[in-house]
């Protein structure tokens, strides 16, 4: 009887070191929600899609950013902010995010929620004081001890047609008209500042200019990538984007305009530092929907109020909008 070679036997498979090892969970869903400008119904339409569009596991855990700009335009300011309040009550699970846009920070600084010297503000007037007359920056109670973008915000501009966007302005250059309505006050009125709720001033107050992830998942042609995130309402420039975060997080205010959440094509495209490691860099701001390989701006309606307001999910890219039809069961 022959006998078997054991060097050329072939031997068993080894068993699975750890067979009941579960599957590494999926990817934490994140969401970023465009601009909303005032708009609550749209707004309310949009979550109730996002809602019935991402699982509901996966929508209970999200991580859900507002990218800014919930104010003026819309008619529905303070409806807006009460629906942000509510947010962490109701769904307990998530983690909410709300960056400032230029219209928010302009806000905020109107009603004394941007922190901040009356010496550095008024150092910034000095920067656009060719532009007070024309745009009618506010000079009535207490606008001494005001930064730039509250007085400009409240203003009353001289011309009645905003020719870039084809529209007429609502009360100044920030169209802040329907903001001051929704509290009940006439444009430019002191009494706005009396009128918002401490809430609400504290809501402004605790906005961020920037919010930073080290993990998050994003659906590409070559697959699914593992990337940071950085979400900023306009953009970062394209040097010394160290120094911008650190100024950013730091919220300093002494800067007549802060790019990051006002500029525009300065601001458009990923700085080359961030290419390497691979950078989200996610935006509102801009009006458009833009989606170009990792940079994302998501504000396809720009607070017109026959335009969407949208929202891309991560990592499936998909835009979610508050006027999707969805299947009903």
């Amino acid at each position: 009887m022959a006998s078997g070679n054991p060097e050329t036997a072939t031997s068993a498979p080894d068993p699975d070191p750890n067979p009941s090892a579960a599957p590494p969970p999926p990817p934490r869903t994140v969401v970023c929600v465009g601009d909303v400008h005032g708009h609550f119904t749209k707004l309310r339409a949009l979550w109730a899609n996002l809602e019935s569009s991402i699982p509901p596991h996966a929508f209970r855990a999200a991580l859900v950013i507002f990218l800014g700009d919930y104010c003026d335009r819309g008619p529905d300011t303070r409806r807006v902010i009460d629906f942000f309040l509510s947010l962490p009550s109701a769904y307990p699970g998530q983690t909410h995010v709300f960056l400032a846009g230029n219209h928010d920070f302009a806000f905020a600084a109107f009603v004394g929620a941007v922190p901040g010297d009356a010496a550095s503000f008024r150092e910034g007037w000095k920067v656009y004081e060719s532009y007070e007359e024309s745009e009618g920056w506010y000079r009535g109670e207490g606008f001494e001890n005001m930064h730039l973008q509250g007085r400009r915000w409240a203003g009353k501009i001289k011309a009645r047609f905003n020719e870039a966007k084809g529209t007429e302005y609502k009360g100044s250059i920030f169209d802040a008209a329907p903001t001051f309505e929704s509290y009940g006050v006439a444009h430019g009125s002191a009494d706005l500042i009396k009128a918002v709720p401490e809430e609400h001033k504290k809501f402004l107050a605790n906005m961020v200019l920037v919010h930073e992830e080290d993990d998050v998942c994003i659906t590409t042609p070559e697959g699914t990538k593992h990337c940071r995130l950085i979400a900023v309402h306009a953009g970062l420039e394209g040097k010394d984007v160290g120094e911008q975060l650190r100024s950013l997080k730091a919220k300093d205010t002494w800067m007549a305009k802060i790019e990051a959440i006002a500029g525009r094509k300065n601001v458009w495209d990923i700085p080359e530092e961030l290419i390497e490691p691979p950078t989200i860099v996610v935006s509102g701001h801009h009006g458009k929907l833009h989606i170009q390989g990792l940079r994302l701006i998501i504000d396809e309606g720009g607070g017109y109020p026959d335009k969407p307001v949208a929202a891309v999910v991560l990592p499936s890219l998909k835009i979610i909008r508050d006027t999707d039809i969805l299947p009903t069961e």
